[in-house]
């Protein structure tokens, strides 16, 4: 009949359906996440009674002069009203804009996250220049923790009460209890100044340039980061595996005959993998949009870094861009999940 599935496929046109709904959903909340980013840096500060030299005042430094101010408040057009700012706000992510530097002026193509005056360029090219570093520190860790984590709460589940149960979970409480700057720290001290196993902090390198080199400098940031991480998901792990093995459907695999291989990794872990993809993805999201501590203590000239060095000089259109660039991480990865969620639990493409 014409309209229906192939043979084969019947649920191929569900399966489309689903993913081009989360895809339209991701960019209305992409929408509204510009909108909220907006009111927080502008139409907040405004309903406060901030004037407009006021925020001027925040794109031009510290030091700036009155006649500077004024100077970027005609350019920026912040005495325009709060809708035509955003208007041009949205234009610029979208079609880009130009900026007046005196006599000159610069263009910000799309997407435009801002221009910052204190470097005199467009936000965005800073952002894509500080992100290798960025991806390859989330990226990394997150294959860590997620292996380790998921692996070790597996484990204890299935040895519950055990020797090995308790001290895993011991370490999972240190691991979600220590603070990343305080174990950076640590395994700075010792890895790294005292033993010299591995470089010190400043040391990261583009794989492009020396794949050794840069492995070298993300193990510590990678253990760190994953530290934390890791304890949280095994405690996750362990938790939602005791739940699953008590389920019906469990013990009538087992009642069948299937290897208690079989019913832990294809029944009961997959059940378990769902919330674990949620939270994955969020934490993924939140990495990429920059990992601050993480990057601050191991000085990786990454997104993070970059977000704490414009908070301390006072360059709002980076600290603006990069929360634009982490909501649209963040947006993309619950995206992902989404749809990873209709391979875990094909329940998900029906609901």
């Amino acid at each position: 009949m014409p309209g229906s599935d192939p043979p084969g496929h019947p649920g191929r046109t569900i399966v489309v359906a689903f993913i081009v709904r989360r895809v339209i959903a991701a960019v209305l909340m992409l929408a509204v996440v510009s909108m909220a980013t907006f009111a927080i840096f502008f139409l907040i500060p405004r309903a406060l009674g901030q004037t407009p030299e006021g925020m001027a005042s925040r794109y031009v430094g510290r030091d700036a002069t009155p006649e500077a101010i004024q100077g970027a408040v005609k350019r920026l057009h912040l005495d325009d009203p709060l809708i035509v700012q955003y208007g041009r706000f949205a234009k610029g992510i979208v079609a880009g804009e130009d900026y007046s530097l005196g006599p000159k002026k610069a263009e910000c193509p799309a997407p435009c996250f801002g221009f910052s005056f204190n470097n005199n360029q467009p936000v965005w090219p800073t952002l894509v220049d500080r992100l290798p570093a960025t991806l390859s520190l989330a990226l990394g860790a997150a294959v860590l923790w997620l292996v380790t984590g998921v692996s070790i709460g597996v484990v204890s589940a299935l040895k519950r009460g055990s020797v090995l149960d308790r001290a895993a979970m011991t370490v999972a409480l240190a691991g979600v209890s220590l603070p990343i700057y305080f174990t950076g720290l640590v395994s700075l001290s010792v890895f790294a100044y005292t033993l010299g196993i591995f470089p010190g902090g400043g040391s990261y390198t583009p794989i492009t340039e020396n794949p050794v080199m840069w492995f070298q400098a993300l193990v510590l940031p990678w253990i760190t980061l994953a530290f934390l991480y890791a304890a949280l998901y095994a405690r996750l792990t362990r938790a939602g595996m005791l739940e699953t093995m008590g389920e019906d459907y469990i013990r009538t695999a087992r009642a069948k005959g299937l290897k208690e291989s079989t019913v832990v990794t294809k029944h009961a872990l997959r059940a378990t993998l769902t919330p674990i993809l949620t939270i994955f993805g969020l934490d993924l999201g939140l990495l990429l949009g920059g990992a601050v501590l993480t990057e601050s203590t191991f000085s990786i000239q990454g997104v993070g870094k970059l977000v704490i060095d414009a908070i301390r000089g006072n360059d709002l259109p980076v600290v603006l861009g990069v929360t634009l660039f982490a909501a649209f991480f963040i947006v993309l990865a619950n995206l992902i999940v989404d749809i990873l969620y209709a391979v875990v639990d094909p329940r998900v493409r029906l609901s």
